[in-house]
């Protein structure tokens, strides 16, 4: 049994045998390290551990000196909410009335080129386990989707997977997705990005945490069998590069992707649920990418002693399996828990219960490494701090790209824009239709945006919001954004627009921004000009967290995003969580709850089109500088738009972004199902007025009742604000005075035909 195995004697035995550490992603000076680390070479299933907890997917070698930052800008009062921040599997929020939330945004972006159906599904079950290791129900997911050119050839192949993949697991799972963004950019062709959300809820006293402490307490996987499926997946995948050949042969390291069964993953939420509500584990950790390797060193490097593992005893569902596999794998619905023996067999009943697969693999010892035999024989042997957590960290070369003075002086004002009303009128048409700004609704359609029955904002909302307390009515809200252009002008900038926007998106509801995650999408770590965007982007995505007051409480690194030579747009993806005391006043988005509104516009517009959607669909350009940012003006927004909530003074709201004002008044008109007429301001521009995507403004709609009372509020708080129009309930459209009108039923028909015309008519 035991012959060919590479067990650690036969190792010490045969120093100068020769190992393939390259073909698994190690550096020369890296194995040499694992050498000195361990007195010897490794084993075959050692070296297995360390080169998938060496890889930058799971050791965040080439960016831990950066995201240090986050800690350094995060203040004693921006922690006071925070329960578990970053290092934890998620973090944890106290959101009042002894809830608490936990939220936490991930990608799996290769694995969803190589296999876009399971890669999206896998996705979802990845983020989601996170979040059952924290001791929290599930009870949201969100998905920021990056694909290439609408309408590329191969497009249609990664849309129609991701999606499905997407809808299938979150909807069998039972979880409202509640929102999301969905780009097109030539930039992700060969490279798409899918970063999930996940949100779940608890009570504060129930937090569990990964660690394995308490000499004797055993070990026990739980969950689905361990296979062939995932070998080397998300940890080698996303630590290099697809070459630029796409046909297939020119892939490097494409090894086969996980494999969900999210039925398995709905048993194994509930029997969690009820082993934390018994009060049967000690610490628990969720296998995701890097599997038993990651599981079993992490949860030994953060507790009190050592680990012992039988391998021999994981239940595995293929044959011969190596135990280099066995800790490869990345079967997925697997955790791995921590329980004192006195507990096992009412730990083991709970599983018996829900027919979930549990075995006793080992136990928790009172030395300082981490021991796993196979049929008796030792093949590993390391200190799991040196495999979990203390992997090599490089200060990579950072250097501004060389091209970037061009790109910034290349401003959007040389380009023609449009003049007359007609004109305004096709562009507005034209952008309306287009990949960038048309109606989302054929995705989101294909999601189940309300099962569970707390869902009170999702389709057609800035942020998504989900009640928590039926008693009380609380509730959360939470947004995503990102902008990869505007990341690509100035990272910095760019990253604090991400931020901006969805703080912005949040506070659109009528709730309190209170914690951030992120998902940082950025092309390889060995390009200075990369590492220059990634260094840009964090310090502004931090410096912003700090000047709105609100923590990081963790997120994801996601590296060697591009196609041969070429890079992503950089794209930091940023969610926000906010906390909302009543869900029954909730801002709603469609114009039309009261009869005659007004609309007012929060904000300053300024000529703002570097980097905007007009630029990228009329002229195909990018360059310039992005808008500017003003957090305090944020902050100020924010706290208008919840005060007006909670006095009834806002009746709907609406973030303007991408597509500018008009986008926004045309979104709000469709929502509502009612018609409006914008009044442009004496002087403005109709052009920039209509299509700026300048930052920090707001659509509101406010009762006829309230507009002195709110307009007053506004002027004591010192922000800018402008009649811009009226719902006009006796029309069909909406019109731009002195210039466009447009009916609804054609503004329609522009914003939702665009994405069934390119990939409805699916074989799926």
């Amino acid at each position: 049994m035991t012959s060919h195995v590479d067990t650690v004697s036969n190792a010490a035995a045969t120093s100068d045998h020769p190992q393939p550490y390259k073909e698994l992603g190690l550096k020369d000076d890296e194995y040499a390290r694992i050498k000195e680390i361990l007195g010897r070479r490794p084993t075959d299933a050692e070296l297995a551990m360390y080169s998938v907890m060496w890889s930058e997917h799971c050791s965040y070698k080439s960016s831990k000196v950066h995201l240090r930052y986050f800690g350094e800008t995060t203040t004693e009062e921006m922690k006071k909410s925070m329960l578990a921040g970053i290092g934890e599997n998620a973090g944890v929020v106290d959101i009042g009335g002894g809830w608490a939330v936990t939220f936490k945004v991930e990608s799996h972006n290769h694995p969803s080129y190589v296999e876009p159906y399971q890669g999206a599904a896998t996705g979802v079950g990845g983020i989601v386990r996170d979040i059952m290791a924290m001791g929290a129900r599930p009870i949201a997911v969100m998905d920021q989707l990056r694909f290439g050119a609408a309408d590329h050839p191969d497009t249609r192949r990664v849309v129609d997977g991701v999606v499905r993949g997407v809808g299938g697991y979150g909807n069998s799972l039972g979880l409202p997705n509640v929102g999301g963004e969905t780009v097109f950019d030539p930039s992700y062709q060969g490279n798409p990005l899918v970063n999930a959300l996940c949100a779940g809820v608890m009570r504060v006293e129930d937090l569990h945490l990964a660690f394995a402490s308490g000499q004797g307490n055993k070990i026990i996987l739980f969950g689905a069998r361990t296979g062939l499926d995932g070998i080397g997946g998300v940890s080698v995948l996303a630590s290099d590069t697809f070459s630029g050949d796409e046909s297939g042969s020119g892939r490097k390291k494409l090894p086969s992707v996980q494999v969900g069964d999210p039925f398995a993953e709905k048993v194994l939420i509930e029997c969690c649920l009820e082993l934390y509500h018994a009060g049967l584990v000690v610490g628990i950790q969720d296998l995701g990418g890097a599997g038993l390797s990651c599981a079993t060193s992490e949860l030994a490097a953060a507790g009190d002693g050592g680990m012992h593992i039988e391998l021999d005893q994981v239940p595995l569902r293929a044959a011969n399996m190596t135990p280099a596999e066995i800790l490869s794998s990345e079967s997925q619905e697997r955790m791995c828990a921590v329980v004192t023996p006195d507990n096992v067999d009412a730990f083991m009943a709970v599983c018996r219960k829900w027919d979930v697969t549990a075995t006793v693999i080992g136990e928790v010892t009172d030395g300082e490494r981490l021991i796993i035999t196979w049929h008796d024989e030792i093949v590993v042997d390391v200190p799991p701090r040196t495999v979990a957590h203390q992997g090599p960290v490089y200060e990579r070369p950072v250097q501004r790209p060389a091209d970037q003075d061009a790109l910034n002086a290349d401003s959007a004002s040389r380009l023609n824009r449009p003049e007359t009303g007609d004109e305004l009128r096709d562009t507005l048409l034209k952008m309306l239709a287009s990949p960038q700004l048309c109606s989302r609704k054929w995705i989101t359609e294909q999601y189940d945006r309300y099962v569970r029955g707390n869902t009170v904002l999702a389709e057609n909302a800035d942020a998504g919001v989900i009640r928590i307390d039926e008693e009380t009515g609380r509730g959360i809200a939470l947004a995503t954004d990102a902008s990869g252009r505007y990341t690509k002008l100035d990272p910095y900038t760019g990253a604090q627009l991400a931020l901006a926007e969805a703080f912005r998106n949040v506070a659109v509801t009528g709730a309190t921004p209170k914690a951030v995650t992120n998902c940082l999408n950025f092309g390889s770590p060995e390009d200075p000009g990369v590492m220059w965007q990634f260094q840009q982007a964090v310090r502004g995505l931090a410096d912003g967290c700090a000047a709105l007051g609100i923590p990081v409480t963790g997120g994801n690194v996601s590296f060697y995003n591009q196609t041969g030579q070429t890079a992503i747009l950089p794209t930091p993806v940023v969610g926000v969580l906010g906390v909302i005391d009543d869900v029954h006043r909730r801002i709603p988005t469609g114009l039309g709850t009261e009869p005659g509104e007004t609309l007012i516009l929060l904000g300053e517009t300024r000529d703002e089109l570097d980097g905007s959607i007009w630029a990228q669909v009329e002229h195909d350009h990018l360059g310039g500088l992005p808008p500017q940012v003003d957090l305090a003006r944020e902050q100020l927004i924010s706290e208008i738009l919840v005060s007006g909530s909670r006095d009834g003074m806002i009746s709907a709201a609406h973030d303007i972004s991408e597509g500018g004002l008009i986008q926004t008044v045309v979104e709000a008109a469709l929502a509502g199902e009612t018609a409006c007429r914008i009044l442009l301001p004496e002087g403005a521009d109709p052009f920039v007025t209509l299509f700026s995507e300048s930052a920090g403004r707001v659509l509101v709609a406010v009762p006829r009742s309230e507009e002195t009372r709110f307009s007053k509020m506004c002027d004591a708080r010192g922000l800018p604000w402008v009649r811009i129009g009226v719902v006009d309930d006796g029309s069909d459209s909406v019109e731009v005075q002195g210039q466009f009108s447009v009916k609804l039923d054609d503004l329609r028909a522009a914003h939702e035909g665009t994405l069934p015309a390119l990939f409805g008519n699916s074989d799926h």
